[in-house]
């Protein structure tokens, strides 16, 4: 199948395109390159052996975007562009609207050009909001506490009410939990732009030297040690649950929602602890007050993932800090060098 993705020179996006690849997929990639780099889809290319047509441009560019889809004619597309930091959500909400909202109204719109009416949507737990019970469900009210989640939310509903627009169109949304770890060639991984906003990245970079110390966010939450407990999931696990979402979509119409988590927690002192041991170098941190918004505990229930994906993580919180070591240890500062 001819599958554009979307933001594919990002953490999720490389890693994605080696497991569609590995399936047959052919891939046509386009990223404006404001939170990624180009040399992830030199590498990317390097590791599968082949290059690949991608595109420097942005999604809200519709002269572009129809170009492009023009030429490559997809039958489905893949859709991780957009921004990411909740903290920033805050400081830029009108940034992240026009970007997270109106940019997906674009790519609708250049995917109608070409009738292309299969779409997976990275979205993500976020949309939950304060757990009403855990472990989450897709049943579970979407009630989003910020910018970020919020924009996930709307997108989510404004590809729903498109499909319901659409009767022959497929719509996955895929709701990820806390993605870490890289690719095992050690080519590929997580590289934020400034400070990290997420654990494992600034965990890996205290560890190699790049930060003086970890800044945990408050150690009284109602958890087994105190800090918050999270659903960490392998890259490459989420990777491959996009190359499920497209067989899904290939066969089936109307508009789903998936989890894609493992099903258990672990702590920041736990993912601490854990990359102690792969990196065998001590990870200082400081505990600092709650950030607002932060809740105690977020876990997945993908038990529908597992059945009507056929889908299920198979790579543990060991192969997950190893692999994030051997990513940091052989580029310290990420792709600028």
């Amino acid at each position: 199948m001819r599958v554009l993705v979307t933001g594919g020179a990002g953490y999720i996006g490389s890693h994605t395109l080696i497991e569609l690849h590995a399936r047959g997929h052919e891939i046509c990639v386009v990223d404006n390159f404001d939170n990624s780099s180009p040399e992830a889809l030199r590498r990317v290319a390097g590791i599968i052996g082949t290059d690949f047509p991608h595109h420097r441009s942005d999604i809200r560019d519709r002269a572009a975007m129809d170009k492009i889809m023009a030429d490559f004619q997809p039958e489905a597309v893949i859709h991780f562009a957009g921004l990411k930091a909740v903290g920033e959500s805050a400081q830029l909400p009108l940034h992240y609207y026009d970007v997270n909202i109106s940019g997906t109204l674009s790519l609708l719109n250049s995917m109608a050009t070409v009738e292309c009416r299969r779409i997976v949507f990275s979205s993500s737990a976020t949309v939950y909001g304060v757990p009403q019970y855990l472990p989450f469900d897709e049943a579970h009210p979407c009630m989003p506490t910020n910018v970020y989640g919020r924009t996930k939310h709307m997108a989510e509903q404004v590809l729903s009410d498109w499909q319901n627009a659409t009767p022959d169109a497929s719509i996955v949304l895929l709701r990820y939990f806390n993605p870490v770890g890289a690719h095992p060639s050690g080519r590929i991984g997580e590289d934020p732009s400034g400070m990290p906003n997420n654990l494992m990245p600034f965990v890996a970079q205290v560890a190699v030297g790049r930060r003086d110390k970890l800044g945990i966010f408050g150690d009284d939450y109602d958890t087994p040690d105190g800090t918050g407990v999270r659903d960490y999931i392998h890259v490459t696990d989420l990777a491959r649950a996009h190359v499920a979402a497209i067989d899904h979509a290939a066969d089936n119409v109307g508009t789903q929602a998936f989890n894609i988590g493992t099903g258990q927690g672990n702590s920041v002192l736990e993912m601490v602890a854990a990359f102690t041991r792969a990196s065998k170098r001590e990870i200082p941190y400081e505990v600092t007050p709650r950030r607002p918004g932060d809740i105690a505990c977020s876990v997945a229930d993908p038990s529908k993932a597992n059945t009507v994906l056929g889908w299920s993580a198979e790579l543990g919180l060991e192969e997950m800090c190893a692999s994030t070591w051997a990513w940091q240890i052989q580029n310290p500062k990420g792709y600028s060098e």
